[in-house]
């Protein structure tokens, strides 16, 4: 699958997306708020846990570390959890735990 297969957070999960803008913005992370506009859903997290939502935004080999330029990025949602994995400014990971299930907003998806 090439990049522009892989569909705009925003187009998918728009209210996901908003939240995510917005508890950046309150964290103080105005230039990951503005990166968060353009991520992509690359593949899920796959750990097949019924309480786990989450999602790549940019393609990793399995089993490697993220590298020296890796940090987390919780924040503070009003339900379950949401924390950012950055590597170099970039998205690269959005962990979505214990949280209502996400509603793809795509026509005939959700």
């Amino acid at each position: 699958m090439t990049a522009p297969e892989h569909p705009l957070l925003r187009e998918v999960f728009p209210d996901l997306l908003g939240e995510l803008v917005d508890l950046l913005e309150e964290e103080g992370e105005h230039e990951l708020a503005v990166a968060a506009r353009g991520l992509r859903l690359v593949a899920e997290c796959g750990c097949g846990d019924g309480f786990c939502q989450s999602f790549r935004t940019e393609p990793r080999p399995d089993g490697q570390p993220y590298g020296p330029d890796h940090r987390c990025v919780p924040l503070s949602p009003a339900h379950g959890m949401l924390v950012l994995d950055v590597v170099g400014g970039r998205i690269v990971y959005v962990e979505v735990l214990d949280r209502e299930p996400l509603r793809d907003t795509r026509p005939g998806r959700g």
